[in-house]
């Protein structure tokens, strides 16, 4: 009876991530849109049930195993015993899969410290967001004249003088109500789940491909399913084109409107004097060979590391 011990101990492992370390607001959101609502918690209570059920079964085996009249009998109950804990083990087969799924998910993503004040940069694909964010950093990330660039939630960090920004640049999001690609829906999550601000670029010279009335319908729509978040609308590329809407102008080329954009970023985040101008680098977060190893080691009873450096103990 003891190898009910160890099935135990395992089931124990394949929940202890999710509950040593809940999912932030924003790691919940993602979850909840790739897996569906509700998910993760159905998955976490039926393999825990699963454990104390084998527990139970294990310590009832036990008592009537004193209680045999010969081998014979004893075979009898060990081959039920077993027989049993399969069926227990079977029954939530496809949630421990389901969890590992979800723990990779969020391990091929960035980490967001939700203490930490976030600057969502969201619109249409190729309207110049990295463009922007790589200006308002030291970053760098992939820019290029075509749609979708930017693939996934990218993450850096910006020096606030007083406090520490964390900077999402997101997939482009073409606006189709209910048709949204994982990468548009992620970028939605973005703003649902993380965002304090978000800044909604525009780009009005037609440069993007979209129509400036397509990017006006899903600003209007953010606006309305977010009415709690502050959003900064600006409108890019204006060293091509300008138009008299009474938002901030600004141009990754040149570099105009972004030392507005950076104090309004400042106020709105937490309204202060004169900072320092937002500087540190904003930079995809990737996974090393390392960190897969030590993903390996993880699934045999080793350690974790999960993006931003938490590290957290697979012991039973």
């Amino acid at each position: 009876m003891r190898s009910s011990a160890t099935v135990a101990r395992h089931l124990r492992l394949e929940t202890r991530r999710f509950l040593r370390s809940p999912p932030t607001p924003f790691e919940s959101t993602l979850l909840a849109q790739t897996f569906g609502s509700g998910s993760l918690e159905r998955s976490l209570t039926r393999v825990r049930r699963a454990e104390e059920r084998i527990r139970g079964l294990a310590q009832a085996a036990e008592r009537s195993s004193k209680g045999a009249s010969g081998s014979e009998e004893l075979g009898d109950q060990i081959r039920a015993f077993y027989g049993r804990l399969s069926s227990f083990v079977r029954e939530v087969d496809p949630d421990i899969l389901r969890l590992r799924a979800m723990a990779q998910h969020l391990d091929d993503r960035p980490h967001l410290d939700p203490a930490t004040p976030t600057l969502v940069v969201a619109g249409f694909p190729n309207v110049g967001k990295s463009s922007l964010v790589a200006r308002l950093s030291s970053a760098h990330p992939k820019v290029a004249d075509y749609p979708f660039t930017t693939l996934s939630i990218a993450v850096g960090h910006a020096d606030l003088g007083f406090d520490r920004l964390q900077v999402l640049d997101t997939p482009g999001v073409l606006g189709r109500s209910g048709q949204a690609n994982p990468a548009e829906s992620e970028a939605k999550s973005a703003v649902k789940g993380a965002a304090t601000v978000v800044l909604f670029v525009i780009d009005p010279s037609g440069k993007s491909g979209y129509p400036i009335e397509e990017q006006e319908r899903l600003l209007a729509r953010w606006k309305e399913e977010f009415p709690q978040l502050p959003i900064i609308e600006v409108e890019t590329k204006c060293d091509l084109v300008r138009r008299p809407t009474g938002r901030l102008q600004v141009s990754a080329t040149t570099g105009e409107g972004l030392e507005t954009l950076e104090s309004r970023v400042r106020a709105l985040v937490r309204p202060q004097g004169e900072l320092p101008p937002i500087q540190e680098s904003l930079t995809e977060e990737t996974p090393s060979f390392s960190e897969f190893e030590e993903r390996e080691e993880a699934r045999t009873g080793g350690g974790r590391t999960r993006k931003g450096g938490r590290r957290s103990s697979h012991g039973p």
